[in-house]
């Protein structure tokens, strides 16, 4: 690797880093403990939220890999976007669907929570004859997620101002790191990214989110309100998490690869489809 190579991926790094721990460091600034729990006191829903995000959706990753051949590190990937559920860009979408965002909110935060214990056990189960260190996932996890988020729901309790000002900053310190750390990641894989055509990686990972979005849907019964919520969640995976676990454990460049490639299609595909339950609930 020369040194221009190496800088490129020193400032991927930093990019993703301050991605992850910004926008965690923000969420947690402008959440309230009120907020996180009081949508989450239907027992049936939550059942539900966990049983889509954390079996269904896995197990669906799964038979796309049995059904479309791609490679080992493609694989890994889609398997690994499966598992991390709780996206900080719920409550936008929602909000755009004009659904729940309060529930948004109750729900992004519990499966946050649920994805840095769950991951860690699963990926083992989920991938057999793979090296995964279930103590190192849940240590990046816990050091890069939880620990930031924590921080700025204690911030926010004690000194409301203050969380006002930091939120704002480190939201922006987030937004900038995301799109750095992408740049960077591109600019040294443009190469592989182009082979991903005609792969399989495209084509699955449209797949998982679409799949993913029924399962929500389909989950969330007859409320039409909560119906976006689910279905969103769902299909909406946690890339900062797939994006931590993926850097730090895995060498095969397209485990990477097929997370950005996720990424970038939930941000198209569900944006869009968030518009459109926008305005069809807007004329019900």
């Amino acid at each position: 690797m020369d040194n221009s190579t190496q800088i490129i991926q020193i400032i991927a790094n930093i990019g993703i880093i301050a991605f992850v721990v910004a926008g965690m460091a923000a969420l947690g600034l402008e959440l309230t403990l009120k907020k996180v729990i009081e949508p989450l006191s239907d027992l049936f829903l939550l059942i539900k939220v966990v049983v889509a995000n954390f079996l269904l959706v896995p197990a669906l990753a799964y038979l796309i890999v049995v059904i479309i051949p791609v490679g080992e590190g493609f694989r890994i990937g889609l398997i690994l976007l499966a598992t991390a559920a709780g996206a900080p860009f719920l409550p936008k979408l929602v909000q755009v669907a004009k659904g729940k965002v309060a529930m948004s909110v109750g729900v992004m935060f519990l499966l946050m929570v649920l994805t840095v214990i769950y991951v860690p056990l699963a990926l083992p189960l989920l991938l057999p004859g793979v090296a995964v260190n279930p103590l190192e996932i849940a240590s990046s996890l816990i050091v890069l997620m939880l620990v930031p988020m924590a921080a700025g729901l204690l911030v926010n309790y004690r000194y409301k101002e203050l969380a006002a000002l930091l939120q704002n900053a480190l939201s922006r310190i987030s937004n900038y790191g995301l799109m750095l750390g992408f740049v960077a990641l591109i600019a040294l894989n443009w190469r592989y990214l182009m082979a991903t055509f005609g792969s399989g990686a495209i084509i699955s990972a449209l797949l998982l989110i679409i799949g993913a979005f029924i399962i929500g849907w389909l989950s969330a019964g007859k409320d039409a309100k909560t119906k976006p919520v689910l279905a969103l969640g769902t299909a909406q995976r946690n890339i900062a998490a797939a994006l931590v676990v993926a850097g730090s454990n895995f060498s095969d460049p397209d485990v990477l690869l097929m997370c950005m490639v996720g990424a970038l299609l939930m941000l198209v595909v569900l944006m869009i489809t968030a518009g459109l339950l926008g305005k069809r609930n807007h004329g019900n």
